[in-house]
């Protein structure tokens, strides 16, 4: 027997869907901007205060190691880790 669904939840499941896909298009196009701006920068060394070390260090702890060595792209995941 399968449960009834009922149309606000479908209506729910689509909209998630919707918003999923949108907040997948900002990150693809914020992690090319970065793949642009470190071109730009070539090898140049980046100097971040200890107020961009800590916000970047609140978020990446909160992303974990394994998404954090995929989208960084001017520290070391472990950098952040640390």
């Amino acid at each position: 027997m399968h449960p009834k669904l009922y149309p606000w939840q479908f209506f729910s499941v689509i909209i998630a869907g919707i918003l999923n896909e949108q907040q997948q298009r900002a990150i693809d196009y914020l992690k090319e901007e970065n793949r642009v701006l470190r071109e730009q920068l070539g090898n140049k060394q980046i100097r971040l205060t200890d107020e961009q070390r800590r916000r970047l260090a609140v978020l990446g702890k909160a992303l974990g190691h394994k998404v954090l060595s995929e989208i960084c792209s001017i520290v070391t995941p472990d950098t952040i880790m640390r």
